[in-house]
């Protein structure tokens, strides 16, 4: 049986970049303790417990941020921003309660948020493309003052309608589906001839969307590797399955079933881009393995 590793597996460059800063901070004595991530660094278990493993822990937002910070100031000594990104206020209040902050969000979604922010300057109405509950959607919204329409689904599309006479700005959600952007800015800009259309996805994301259509019609079975609060990683997974109805998920090599690969003579792997290179290693010897 042969198998094909995708080029683009694993860890992208930011959630590589956020990785190493943690594993750095946590290794430096001059930095405050206890060390707190403001959620989950990224969008896996694995990865997650073994950053508790070095004794940083996640803490969660309850309620407003002002009551957040006011119970954790004496709790806290440093808190770490995830790659995802977060809103303006936090920065606002970190500063105000003498929280000391670690950013490690991901350059290219700090690009989203200014766009956002410079949008909303100019007074445009706003446009997100995007999971409007994903964590790095939630953070650019606060950045257009929680200003802006979300499109989510083919029916937010068919749906969308604004003021004809104001200016129109479109975003997206970085690991946001390519096809999905295209076809929905596509319309918008059909509909609203003056819109600025920012297509503001990942160029990694892209190129792992083009290559996974491409694997899926060149082998029998495809397996994508991550978890399922990766919202990347499960949309790999989508549009794999849209080429090959042979593509299967999973988190773990403990996952993978034998059956899946009767009279199977190409195999394709590929994972999201919070899925850490040990596991993919171990999903890689399981399959060697059947």
């Amino acid at each position: 049986m042969e198998i094909t590793l995708s080029q683009y597996a694993g860890f992208c460059e930011g959630v590589e970049r956020a990785y190493d800063i943690v594993e750095k901070i946590a290794k430096d004595p001059k930095v405050k303790r206890p060390i707190f991530v403001l959620g989950s660094l990224v969008h896996n278990e694995d990865v997650v417990e073994k950053i508790e493993k070095m004794g940083i822990q996640k803490v969660h937002v309850e309620g407003p941020l002002e009551d957040f910070f006011e119970k954790i100031k004496k709790e806290v000594g440093t808190l770490v921003i995830t790659a995802h990104g977060i809103g303006p206020q936090i920065y606002e209040l970190a500063k105000k309660y003498k929280v000391d902050l670690v950013d490690t969000t991901c350059p290219r979604v700090v690009k989203v948020q200014r766009l956002a922010k410079a949008f909303f300057d100019r007074d445009a109405q706003i446009v997100i493309i995007g999971e409007k509950n994903h964590k790095e959607v939630k953070g650019i919204f606060e950045w257009a003052n929680k200003r802006a329409i979300f499109i989510e689904t083919d029916e937010d599309l068919c749906g969308f309608d604004v003021d004809h006479t104001k200016k129109i700005a479109v975003i997206s959600q970085t690991t946001q589906d390519q096809e999905f952007v295209d076809r929905a800015a596509a319309q918008i800009s059909q509909k609203y001839p003056n819109a600025e259309v920012v297509d503001s996805i990942c160029l990694t994301t892209h190129h792992r969307q083009t290559e996974i259509k491409q694997l899926a019609q060149e082998n029998n079975v495809v397996i994508v590797i991550g978890s399922p609060e990766s919202a990347n990683s499960k949309r790999l997974w989508e549009i794999a399955k849209r080429v090959n109805e042979s593509s299967y998920f999973v988190q773990r090599a403990s996952e993978i079933e034998k059956k899946w690969f009767a009279d199977c003579k190409k195999v394709a792997v590929t994972a999201g881009a919070s899925t850490p290179g040990w596991i993919i290693e171990e999903v890689m010897r399981e399959i060697k393995n059947i």
